[in-house]
């Protein structure tokens, strides 16, 4: 048996206003699905690299989208996280954390909010992976 994960699911509250943040940033939304009267899905992908993420406006919650504690930050992969992060300051979206180049990682990250304050992190890879990760993980050979 084998097991994957592909895809998760996020409440935002304004549909259009998140995958124009995701557009952006240069991803594309591959569908858009009403579910039934009060509750649209939208599917957000590079479709030439793989996974997904799934945006859910159900139009019976109310007011900003309780992040609470649950879910840390969402990673999106570059190969210009300085492009990408002045893309994104250009849109007038909001800067957590300018790019940085980690000494103890081989990547370049920056951390920006979307529209309803979910953490997004930049991540470039300044090597390529080239095996298992300390804890014995696969690394993602497609980055």
């Amino acid at each position: 048996m084998t097991a994957w994960l592909r895809q998760f699911c996020i409440h935002v509250s304004d549909l259009d206003a998140t995958i124009k943040f995701y557009e952006t940033l240069g991803l594309e939304c591959t569908s858009r699905t009403p579910i039934n009267d009060d509750v649209t899905e939208a599917m957000i992908e590079n479709p030439e690299r793989g996974a997904w993420i799934q945006l859910a406006h159900d139009k019976t919650i109310k007011g900003p989208i309780d992040l609470g504690n649950a879910v840390w930050k969402l990673y999106i992969y570059t190969d210009d996280c300085r492009g990408l992060y002045d893309r994104a300051m250009a849109a007038g979206y909001k800067s957590v954390t300018p790019p940085v180049k980690y000494d103890r990682w081989p990547t370049t990250v920056a951390y920006i909010q979307d529209p309803d304050g979910y953490l997004v992190e930049f991540v470039q890879r300044d090597e390529r992976p080239t095996g298992r990760t300390p804890g014995g993980s696969p690394r993602d050979q497609a980055l």
